[in-house]
């Protein structure tokens, strides 16, 4: 399996896109295409002194930054590492993209490359949250700012689909978040969008409030792009402060650095299970192929994950699948006898 990766994306530049492709060919044995300024790519293959043939190199003459306006990319950007990789899996050289930039960009290339599944109406990205029972998925956490009450809808049918493959649960739980577990809680929108759940065939258990997020109480949490997004960088940062908090007081006196060799191995795990290098990426629900979406300040860890998860989604034909759950959807909203899944 090929996976495109592009290598001028994210924060840290090619360094880390390098050797997350490496660790991934080695661990994995996919092959990647690392996309973007040729000679800067090879320049770094020779610095790490990698000679595996399962690392190509395509050449990219143009880079999005994260600054960039998406809307730029179709008109002025066509030879951008980030368009050219993902045009890799239009045509079939790859079965799916890997990014750590721009993530308008992504989004734009997708949309206009990959094209939306029928009965889309906007793509999500899906992330995932560590939970005191497992792992969660949340969406959407970024692309789509505002929402009608059908989008969540679809955003809910997607992640019905991406629980089932992730947590091989036949009717993963789908919760919506909200400010209260009332049905009569929330705006308009979410309270239109709890009706239309409530009346769906998956297993709708209401709303969920931010506190319950991370307790497990569902597999699948829904939310507009805006709210998902605030949600999931004050998760980062309230992790962020509590990890320097927790080192500033046992480096504080004596006591603490005693305790720290006790409890050194519980907190490793600990920050294993919150670490965001652990998942990788987010994939962009709702397109005709796999995209993930990856953190700016990725690591090589973090992208050697990423392509883990997106040659997952990709053998699993996941977008195939959610393909199947619309048209369901669709055909139920019109009285239709729905498309067999045969």
């Amino acid at each position: 399996m090929k996976i495109a990766v592009d290598a001028m994306g994210g924060d840290h530049g090619p360094a880390p896109n390098v050797e997350g492709a490496l660790q991934a060919a080695t661990e994995l044995g996919v092959e990647v295409i690392l996309v973007g300024d040729e000679s800067t790519l090879r320049g770094q293959l020779s610095r790490l002194r990698i000679t595996d043939p399962r690392l190509t190199v395509r050449h990219a003459s143009q880079v999005v930054e994260m600054h960039e306006s998406p809307a730029q990319i179709a008109r002025k950007k066509r030879d951008s590492s980030i368009w050219v990789a993902t045009e890799l899996v239009k045509t079939g050289e790859a079965e799916a993209v890997v990014s750590a930039g721009n993530t308008g960009a992504s989004m734009v290339a997708s949309f206009f490359l990959l094209g939306v599944i029928k009965g889309v109406e906007r793509p999500a990205i899906a992330t995932l949250l560590p939970t005191l029972t497992g792992t969660a998925i949340m969406l959407d956490v970024g692309a789509n700012v505002d929402c009608e009450a059908a989008h969540l809808m679809q955003f809910a049918l997607m992640g019905n689909e991406y629980g089932k493959y992730l947590f091989s649960k036949p009717n993963p739980r789908i919760g919506l978040l909200s400010i209260g577990e009332e049905d009569s809680k929330g705006n308009e929108v979410t309270k239109e969008a709890f009706a239309l759940l409530k009346a769906s065939p998956i297993n709708f258990v209401g709303n969920v409030e931010g506190r319950e997020v991370y307790s497990g109480a569902a597999d699948v949490i829904v939310c507009d792009g805006f709210i998902g997004n605030v949600a999931l960088k004050i998760s980062e940062g309230v992790a962020d402060t509590i990890k320097k908090l927790l080192m500033k007081e046992i480096a504080s006196s004596r006591l603490g650095r005693l305790a720290y060799l006790f409890l050194a191995g519980p907190l490793m795990r600990l920050r294993r299970r919150i670490d965001y290098a652990e998942f990788g990426g987010a994939p962009l629900l709702g397109v005709n192929g796999v995209c993930m979406i990856c953190h700016g300040r990725s690591s090589a860890k973090a992208i050697k994950n990423a392509i883990a998860r997106a040659k997952g989604l990709a053998e699993s034909r996941l977008h195939e699948l959610i393909q199947r759950d619309i048209e369901e959807s669709l055909a139920r909203q019109r009285g239709d006898q729905p498309p067999s899944s045969q």
